[in-house]
């Protein structure tokens, strides 16, 4: 998106709610669209709220984002394992039943 408004390939980006465009950093996406005569419209604008809420929820984003992150490497890792344990057991459930024989 950032390359493309860049090159001057559009004029305005719309978004329903402006986290949809940005989970954090709004103000820096804001200022690059300035720069190269792009509008950004949000169709669900939330009322104006202060500074320190505006902060509160940025460092809220960030967590979840991260934590999002974090959890996603776990389940990952945790996927790998059973994926072992069960290429392990197969195995020695296959020496069992040849053993028993």
């Amino acid at each position: 998106l950032l390359r493309l408004v860049c090159e001057g390939g559009c004029s305005k980006i719309v978004v329903n709610y402006k986290d949809r465009l940005v989970r954090f950093g709004y103000e820096l996406i804001e200022t690059v669209c300035e720069e190269h005569n792009v509008d950004i419209e949000i169709i669900n604008q939330t009322d104006d709220i202060s500074y320190e809420e505006e902060l509160t929820e940025d460092v809220l984003e960030i967590i979840t984002v991260f934590s999002a992150k974090l959890y996603g490497k776990r389940s990952h890792r945790n996927e790998q394992i059973v994926a072992e344990n069960r290429k392990l057991f197969s195995k020695d459930d296959k020496k069992e039943t040849k053993d028993s024989n």
